[in-house]
């Protein structure tokens, strides 16, 4: 690739990374030397990015820089297109909509060509085998995750024994024919994860949880190990 798109992808790199991501992996992301990397650091931060950081200890972009507008290549335009696809047919309302307008705003910036390909992609998202998506429940606890608020739920388990729970949801992991709310939970004095279609009622409260959402998603990367970029 040429100089500058080089920049354009190094610029890439580090917006996709919300912690410092070392020299050492950039350089080995883009196949040019860590002398290379270094320079090319400099010569954008010497054309105004917010890039910070120095060698050893990682680079990180700030928050709200803008990158100038990047070409699609075929194969992001079939992933966005599937994505929103998915997220159409399996998500609640609100989502499926910004998922749609999404995909509307992409098609009014790319070449005829990729316009092409984004309207006539041949991936199709298939039915579920689920009859219920419990797409209106899942709305509501979206919003409670946004106002970070309580919820009450009556909660069957496996053996269809129920239990009254106040849970502070923080999380929503949609998998093929589930969806599980992740929540810390006040009986158990932990985080716990529910299945929607196991949740018997639901009253979304006005009570504030006294801890942050993004703490609380924090603490459950810690405990199952999953790494952050």
């Amino acid at each position: 690739m040429s100089r500058s798109e080089r920049l354009l992808e190094l610029l890439q790199l580090l917006r996709c990374h919300r912690y410092p991501v070392s020299g050492v992996d950039l350089a080995a992301k883009l196949g040019i030397s860590l002398r290379t990397l270094y320079r090319d650091i400099r010569s954008l931060q010497a054309q105004g990015a917010p890039i910070e950081g120095e060698a050893g200890l990682g680079y990180v972009l700030r928050a709200g820089f803008v990158l100038p507008p990047l070409m699609f290549t075929p194969d992001e335009i079939e992933a966005l297109v599937l994505g929103a696809r998915w997220v159409s047919e399996r998500a609640d309302v609100e989502l499926a909509e910004g998922a749609r307008q999404a995909l509307a705003k992409i098609s009014a910036v790319v070449t005829p060509e990729l316009r092409y390909r984004l309207e006539e992609s041949p991936l199709l998202i298939g039915p579920t085998e689920s009859d219920r998506l419990y797409l209106e429940q899942i709305l509501e606890i979206r919003q409670a995750i946004e106002s970070e608020y309580k919820l009450i739920i009556r909660y069957a388990d496996r053996d269809l024994r129920q239990t009254e729970r106040t849970i502070w949801p923080f999380a929503i992991g949609f998998f093929d024919s589930v969806r599980v709310v992740v929540g810390w939970c006040e009986l158990r004095n932990d985080i716990r994860h529910f299945r929607i279609d196991r949740i018997e009622s639901m009253i979304v409260t006005a009570e504030p949880y006294p801890r942050r959402r993004q703490q609380l998603l924090n603490q459950w990367y810690q405990q199952n190990k999953i790494s952050r970029q």
